[in-house]
């Protein structure tokens, strides 16, 4: 089991990916087998788990680098849409294709443990799309994403969307070499998941709120969520829209237009 996130140990770097397989799976972590543990071995066993998973991140994080050094050089603007389960990336891709791909060229990474629905609904939304599987992964890591790219190969000064796997939780460690991380919520999940998940909204750039079209429906505070965001990370920029019904989606493209523009630069 992998000692960052959970996942099972070869998970990782082993993202299948549809329409052209790479079957070589790295195996980063340590395994250790055993049942039987003196007390006085368990610090020791702590020490060796923060140092695998050290390991993993150092190694994620230089393919990353690698990543980002490759989009910058063509000015690519990649972006990673985490979310729960169910809040809306794949709609909000869907929508902002349709609306806004004919001005800005956009390819599409989808994560997802299994299937290649998602991917077989960007590609209709009219955008080229490659499909990673990860198994009994729980999000997508810099290995997968590396190879994802050579098949997809985005046109220059374009917009890479990498809609990683469903959890709030992973891919918050995980740098994919992304230049931001949007964090996608709905008004169905609560408005307590900025203080629920902090280090995901620590980690994201922008907090998106979708499916505000059901607010006459559900218990949901769009001031408090609004506020929340703004106390784990201030920085963040949020964005209140329907990908369903439209609204506050011109904002979201005004802000994607001018961020493609600028390609990878910081």
């Amino acid at each position: 089991m992998c000692a960052v996130c959970g996942c099972s140990d070869d998970v990782h770097g082993a993202g299948h990916v549809h329409h052209g397989h790479d079957d070589a799976h790295a195996h980063p972590h340590s395994h250790a087998h055993g049942h039987h543990h003196h007390h006085d071995d368990e610090p020791k066993r702590a020490r060796s788990i923060v140092a695998v998973e050290q390991d993993i991140l150092a190694k994620n994080d230089r393919l990353a680098g690698d990543n980002r050094k490759w989009l910058g050089e063509r000015d690519i603007f990649a972006v990673n849409l985490v979310s729960s389960p169910g809040a809306g990336k794949t709609t909000l891709l869907e929508r902002t294709i349709r609306e806004l791909g004919a001005g800005v060229p956009i390819a599409v990474i989808e994560g997802d443990q299994a299937t290649d629905r998602d991917a077989r609904r960007i590609r209709a939304a009219g955008a080229r799309a490659v499909q990673i599987n990860t198994g009994a992964g729980c999000h997508l890591d810099a290995a997968m994403v590396a190879r994802a790219i050579a098949q997809l190969d985005p046109p220059r000064r374009s917009v890479l969307a990498i809609e990683n796997v469903g959890n709030l939780v992973c891919p918050a460690l995980f740098d994919l070499g992304e230049r931001l991380k949007v964090v996608v919520s709905s008004v169905t999940e609560g408005d307590d998941k900025p203080i629920k998940y902090p280090a995901m909204f620590r980690a994201s750039d922008v907090a998106v709120l979708n499916k505000v079209d059901l607010l006459p429906h559900v218990d949901f505070d769009v001031g408090a969520f609004v506020e929340r965001v703004r106390e784990i990370n201030p920085r963040a920029q949020v964005f209140v829209l329907s990908a369903t019904r439209g609204d506050g989606m011109s904002d979201f493209y005004a802000w994607l237009r001018g961020q493609a523009a600028g390609g990878s630069a910081a």
